[in-house]
């Protein structure tokens, strides 16, 4: 807890009952306990209304799923690049997975490429709102 061990909180806290003194002591204590009872409480509230709004409980969530240490990169690339692309998506994908096959390996015709010149010695179109 802060990078204080055990023998280093014990003299923090002798010097702190030291300081506030035994008169002041008993009064400390218990606001020190209302600030944990209320901590605890603030806690449980968060809780309820994660709860609420989210519809789960936190306890039931699988963190694990959610740890971005397990996801790398080149393995989900490899995946997606090695993926098999012929499996049937649902009972009546087989014809359409057939229409699309069939589909892709006729190659249609490019469309030819229009390339528009301009005269000699035009301007080229300049819109002074686009900058």
């Amino acid at each position: 807890m802060f990078g204080i061990n055990g023998p280093e909180f014990i003299v923090l806290l002798i010097i702190g009952v030291l300081v506030i003194g035994p008169s002041r002591l008993p009064e400390y204590t218990q606001k020190l306990a209302n600030l944990v009872k209320e901590v605890r409480r603030m806690a449980s509230g968060a809780r309820e209304q994660i709860k609420e709004e989210v519809g789960i409980d936190i306890d039931e969530v699988d963190w694990k799923k959610y740890d971005p240490r397990q996801y790398d990169p080149r393995r989900i690339i490899k995946d997606a690049l090695f993926e098999d692309d012929s499996k049937p998506l649902s009972a009546g994908a087989p014809a359409a997975a057939a229409t699309v096959a069939a589909a892709a390996d006729a190659k249609p015709a490019a469309p030819a490429r229009v390339i528009e010149r301009l005269a000699e010695g035009e301007a080229a179109p300049f819109d002074t709102e686009a900058t």
